[in-house]
């Protein structure tokens, strides 16, 4: 399994970050992104924190563990600047949190974070089909999220991301120890969004693809 969207006590997560990636690294994961909740007030004092522990933890366990961050609630005018700070502080995966339909995010920061080129664009909702359009076009990740109430529009999502050639991946979005999955049930998740069995492996792949940036 390879998780590019979890969060830990640095935002509203329960584990600290060792603790997240030893209950990953016990299921089976062989990556994953700590993507904390962050704007301009907090981004300088997590990210750098993230790193500290990932450099740490990357030389004594197999997990891969990436620094990251989701920027959440940021307006959509700051939004691309907020990427491009996260990345100066040492990100390697930026996800932004997407206009899911069970939280009032505002309109308009799915296409924010796409034209910003975030890396992920988490639980983007009702997104649009001119916004998947420009997500395939700047090669942005649209999320297939395993979260309960983010998951609801996973069937829209899915289907627009194959109809115009976005890219997607599988993510937990997780918070408590509960939350983390293992490859066979991430399957599941994609299954049920409507993908057949050969667009799902592609979507791995797309995760495969991301963390060998790195």
């Amino acid at each position: 399994m390879i998780d590019l969207h979890t969060h830990s006590i640095f935002s509203d997560g329960e584990l600290i970050p060792a603790e997240l990636v030893r209950r990953a690294e016990a299921i089976g994961y062989r990556a994953i992104a700590i993507t904390d909740h962050m704007d301009s007030s907090n981004m300088d004092f997590i990210i750098p924190r993230i790193i500290e522990i990932a450099n740490e933890l990357n030389r004594l366990q197999p997990v891969k563990v990436l620094p990251g961050a989701e920027l959440t609630h940021v307006h959509p005018a700051l939004i691309p600047e907020k990427i491009a700070r996260a990345r100066e502080l040492g990100a390697l995966i930026v996800v932004v949190h997407g206009e899911t339909i069970v939280e009032p995010v505002k309109e308009g920061t799915n296409l924010a974070a796409i034209q910003g080129g975030a890396d992920i664009l988490a639980h983007p909702g009702l997104i649009t089909e001119d916004e998947v359009r420009l997500a395939a076009e700047k090669g942005v990740y649209l999320e297939i999220s395993a979260r309960k109430g983010h998951s609801l529009s996973n069937g829209h999502v899915a289907r627009l991301a194959k109809k115009h050639g976005a890219s997607m991946v599988v993510n937990t979005d997780a918070h408590s120890p509960g939350d983390l999955i293992n490859r066979e049930f991430a399957e599941k998740v994609a299954l049920s969004s409507g993908l057949e069995k050969d667009e799902i492996k592609r979507i791995f792949f797309n995760a495969e693809e991301l963390i060998g940036r790195f």
